[in-house]
């Protein structure tokens, strides 16, 4: 799918509950692991973002479950840049199993950009061309400061 990157992630059982569904709090945690991953395949990763004093703060995150993820699944974490800002980038996500073409959830997250004591801070050009890539029509995220329908 073009602008997504896709992470794989297989569904550990100490991921499920006792019903042996994916309890709802791994759905953040994969966010962030796909999210490192774009940032990677972007060209940079937060190791070296924190190198430089900076910090991509987690201001926002929204989440909606469609369907059960369970134990052994094998799902794809597509994530998008939705939003880049001076000070903002927004990520959009889609949980996908593949196996029966099933939309598992979907969510977004927002981050401010800090510096090591919290402070807002300007994103580096560098890093904004990295994140915005050649893909100018990015996908719109939710409006800040406004549910999602």
């Amino acid at each position: 799918m073009e602008g997504w990157h896709e992470t794989e992630i297989r569904v550990r059982y100490a991921e499920t509950d006792k019903m042996g569904i994916v309890h709802h709090a791994n759905y953040l945690i994969w966010f962030e692991a796909a999210r490192s991953e774009l940032c990677r395949s972007h060209g940079f990763s937060y190791r070296e973002m924190e190198a430089d004093g900076l910090l991509m703060l987690v201001a926002e995150s929204y989440l909606r479950y469609k369907s059960p993820a369970l134990y052994e699944d094998v799902l794809i974490v597509r994530t998008k840049v939705a939003e880049v800002r001076s000070r903002s980038i927004r990520f959009v996500y889609e949980v996908y199993r593949p196996e029966d073409d099933v939309l598992v959830a979907e969510g977004e997250t927002m981050h401010l950009m800090t510096d090591i004591d919290k402070k807002i801070r300007l994103i580096p050009e560098h890093y904004k061309a990295m994140l915005i890539g050649d893909d100018e029509q990015r996908e719109r995220a939710f409006p800040a400061n406004q549910a999602p329908s």
